[in-house]
């Protein structure tokens, strides 16, 4: 027999031709019928017309028909003691399911329905729809606010949210009623809630926290339901009376997580004892679902917070280069990964580019990475050069587990050189993309793998012209089960030569763009694992930008670091800046002479801003202090942080560098 649409918002096939369409109403809640149409005596609901064949409905929730060529009959009296008469019903119209091989096949398809949704709202949806109009003509799903998680306990009082109604469509009675011509007579519908989303309350100890703490599905004539059902639908809402209406408690792994309640028209079968075994299976498969999407939730919640705070938040601004990136996980079931990347600015204007491949995508290759990504961090501020980063990231991977392996390219661009130092172990090699839309894969030594243990790591030094583009990238962006890892290297470079051209040999292509442009050439097979890029554009730092001396550790040091400054100013026309500059200058070579034993360095650069950087043989990192009204000294470093927009010093191999910033006359 077909059955009709589940969802309000299914078609209207089965409405008569003639018949207006009328929208149906999206929560559905219970309005009483009109006289021509009432219920018999002892129901509480409008006499519901019959529907015609050709409404649709899904196959596997549709109830066989018998097949005997007799007419259906009931399998014991009637609500209300009155035997039926025997007659067929009229065609159209559901019919209740009258073989326990009905009963299963239904209970099977529908729990294979709830089964298929991951996320609350798809199992909710299955749950309405599997059940309209097959066993009952409308549902309502009510679910605790908020759901609890886990084993955590709720506090506070229990509120029930109503998260989603489904009934039978709007229909038309074709038969004629009390001289109404036939196909006029607009039969209401089911309807659950007239209003917006309601919330419901639990009294403690009350009628419906009774229903609920017992578990089982309750018919709406048991003394409990009665209580109950005005509680949950409010008391300005016709109930059902009878055994039209099921109330079924949801109670997942640990607690009761909401309630379904199941209705049927007055001219259905009333619900009959195994149809409450039925709701009770289609209350505990959902509950169950639902419990399972909110750990999964929260689980995918945990998963995307490890792999956002595992990956730079935002990337620097560091001088002379420009900087993208990208992170795409394997797949959306599988959130966190192993892929990683970092630019991690360094003394002397220079930066770190860091990408690098955890083996595997789980929670374990994450936090592995989290603490590979932390050493880098913490070398890299040593200033160290590059192949020794990576040996001592192989020691630390070795400690953390004989089978911890990761690949990485560690890089480092210095903005004045215009030169890049690269160190690689195991890592699929960058890219390179000239002005002039030339792409060459850099020759660089491929080393071994992270975690190995006793491999030599060696580092080379390319040029880095100004308008270059350095693509650093995980292997998920150039190899999958379709093709090697050589064939995507050598797409990925004939794809940013093509998308070079588009700009012409004068200008780069835009970052951020050429960033989704690669991405793009990913085919529908290509996502097989994690994918980290890193894309890094060299400005660099014009020579006729840069002032470098070196200054004899004497008495006479500070007066000559001031006129070198003075000087460097006027050719670069900024006189304005001469008396802080020359302050701060002074104040920072003299804490440097009084120490070093070597020559110190001076270096003015500009750029957006005027930096100064003094270098010496000295260790040891200044600290400001407080000084008190009899110290001669200890105020050098307080004047520095006064007018310096911002200052600071880092340790290096061969000793430190104090740097500090001002804006220029323009930028203030």
């Amino acid at each position: 027999m077909t059955e009709h649409s589940a969802s309000y918002q299914g078609s209207h096939e089965g409405r008569h031709p003639g018949a207006a369409a009328r929208p149906a109403d999206p929560r559905g809640a219970l309005r009483r019928a009109p006289q021509a149409s009432a219920a018999p005596a002892g129901d509480g609901l409008p006499q519901q017309p019959r529907r015609s064949p050709a409404a649709g409905a899904e196959a596997e929730h549709s109830q066989p028909q018998s097949p005997s060529p007799e007419p259906v009959r009931p399998q014991g009296p009637p609500p209300g003691g009155e035997r039926r008469s025997g007659q067929p019903r009229p065609a159209g119209q559901p019919t209740a399911m009258r073989r326990d091989g009905d009963r299963l096949r239904f209970v099977g398809a529908a729990t294979r329905r709830i089964a298929r949704g991951i996320d609350l709202d798809e199992i909710v949806m299955g749950l309405c729809r599997a059940t309209v109009p097959t066993f009952s003509d409308a549902i309502l799903v009510y679910l605790r606010e908020p759901l609890p998680v886990g084993d955590e306990r709720p506090t506070g009082p229990m509120v029930l949210r109503l998260r989603r109604t489904d009934r039978i469509p709007d229909a038309v009675d074709d038969t004629e009623s009390e001289g109404v011509p036939a196909a006029t007579v607009i039969v209401p519908p089911i309807e659950l809630a007239p209003d917006s989303v309601e919330l419901c309350e639990v009294r403690s100890g009350g009628a419906l926290a009774e229903v609920l703490r017992g578990v089982r599905p309750v018919f709406a004539d048991s003394p409990a339901a009665l209580a109950a059902l005005p509680e949950l639908l409010g008391g300005d809402r016709a109930v059902p009376t009878g055994r039209r209406a099921i109330l079924a408690p949801l109670r997942g792994r640990r607690r009761v997580i909401g309630a379904a309640v199941f209705l049927r028209h007055p001219n259905r079968d009333a619900f009959d004892a195994d149809d409450l075994l039925v709701a009770g299976q289609l209350a505990t498969h959902s509950a169950l679902g639902i419990d399972k999407a909110v750990l999964y939730g929260r689980e995918a919640y945990i998963a995307d917070e490890l792999q956002r705070t595992m990956l730079p938040e935002t990337l620097p601004h560091p001088t002379g280069v420009r900087l993208a990136s990208r992170y795409l996980p394997a797949a959306e079931t599988a959130r966190v990964g192993g892929d990683w990347y970092d630019a991690i600015p360094l003394p002397g204007s220079r930066v770190a580019l860091v990408v690098g491949d955890v083996m595997g995508h789980s929670m374990t290759s994450a936090a592995i990475m989290g603490q590979l990504r932390t050493t880098a961090q913490t070398l890299a501020g040593l200033d160290l050069p590059p192949q020794e980063v990576l040996h001592h990231l192989d020691e630390q991977a070795q400690r953390l587990g004989t089978d911890r392996m990761a690949t990485c390219l560690y890089a480092v661009y210095d903005p004045v050189s215009h030169r890049i130092t690269i160190a690689n172990a195991g890592h699929p090699p960058p890219v390179l993309l000239h002005l002039g839309g030339r792409a060459e894969v850099l020759r660089v030594p491929p080393g071994a793998p992270i975690g190995v243990g006793g491999v030599d790591f060696e580092a080379v030094e390319l040029d880095a012209p100004a308008g270059a583009t350095l693509l650093l990238y995980t292997d998920g962006l150039v190899e999958s089960r379709l093709r090697d890892v050589w064939t995507g290297i050598e797409q990925l470079r004939e794809r940013l030569a093509a998308t070079a051209q588009l700009t012409g040999p004068d200008h780069s292509p835009p970052l951020e763009a050429l960033c989704d442009d690669v991405l793009d050439m990913l085919g529908p097979g290509d996502r097989d694992d994690d994918i980290a890029l890193l894309a890094a554009r060299f400005d660099g730092i014009a020579p006729s930008d840069v002032a470098y001396w070196f200054l004899d550790p004497e008495d006479a040091a500070p007066g000559r670091a001031r006129r070198l400054a003075r000087s460097a100013l006027a050719r670069w026309g900024l006189e304005e800046m001469t008396d802080s500059v020359e302050l701060l200058v002074s104040e920072v070579v003299t804490n440097a002479v009084r120490y070093a034993s070597r020559p110190v360095t001076l270096r003015l650069l500009r750029t957006d801003v005027l930096r100064c950087e003094v270098g010496d043989d000295v260790p040891q990192l200044p600290r400001q202090r407080q000084a008190r009204a009899t110290d001669e000294g200890g105020r050098g470093l307080f004047l520095v942080n006064r007018l310096a927009r911002r200052w600071g010093a880092t340790r290096l191999s061969t000793g430190k560098v104090v740097w500090f910033e001002l804006a220029r006359p323009a930028d203030r």
